[in-house]
């Protein structure tokens, strides 16, 4: 054999060596292809992910006329002191209960009367004036009430402007056998207990009269369907 050609055989040989040897570096160095039970347990995960944020509180927009009444639901804040912040429902005494100033009466203020009679109380205990607000959470004082013979009798929420037939219908309507011409209205003024009649056939005939009748409740009122 000619030295030329053992001398390719020997660069062949070494190339081949050097191939196999890098093949296996690499095998050893490569991660294990995790089986598909390990592939299933591993959680999937979000760049730049974030936690998600808290909801703020909800509220509710009081009507014009809106007074706190018995059974509504505040949130009373107080700014940078969460220790004197509370959410809180309005007893049947008319009043609230707050942290370190106890009782507060609430009934017949609205939102803005009480606030300031909160900051007023709490400047008692308080070197400085707090920033505190009132929310609405609920509103459930404004009740109207429907008795007779009506889908559901009971106490509903008064809506703003709502008008007899409003609750008639949130009511469920009549029933087969009501008295449609001599349905009533039972209201209190000023502890005067007045009544107002209400004609629904004529109603639903669009005669003048009886569209006048179909007025617009006030809180406590009762409608009566004999």
């Amino acid at each position: 054999m000619s030295l030329q050609r053992l001398a390719i055989r020997v660069v062949i040989g070494c190339l081949s060596a050097a191939l196999v040897s890098g093949a296996v570096v690499r095998a050893q160095s490569a991660p294990p292809k995790p089986t598909p039970t390990q592939q299933k347990a591993q959680p999937k995960t979000t760049p730049n992910a974030s936690p998600a944020a808290t909801p703020a509180p909800a509220a509710v927009t009081p009507p014009a006329d809106y007074v706190i009444g018995v059974d509504d639901v505040l949130t009373v804040n107080f700014w940078r002191d969460r220790d004197m912040s509370a959410d809180v429902v309005v007893r049947p005494d008319g009043k609230i209960t707050l942290p370190l100033l106890n009782e507060v009466v609430a009934l017949g203020l609205t939102p803005d009367q009480l606030r300031s009679t909160i900051v007023k109380a709490s400047m008692t205990y308080l070197t400085e004036e707090p920033t505190v607000s009132v929310i609405v959470k609920q509103i459930n004082s404004r009740k109207v009430y429907i008795n007779g013979q009506v889908g559901k009798t009971g106490a509903y929420l008064l809506l703003e402007h709502m008008t007899v037939v409003q609750l008639i219908s949130m009511a469920g309507g009549l029933a087969e056998y009501a008295d449609k011409e001599h349905i009533s209205i039972v209201r209190n003024e000023n502890g005067t207990v007045k009544r107002y009649v209400f004609n629904y056939k004529d109603f639903t005939k669009g005669k003048p009269a009886a569209l006048k009748q179909n007025i617009e409740l006030k809180i406590g009122d009762t409608v009566i369907v004999p």
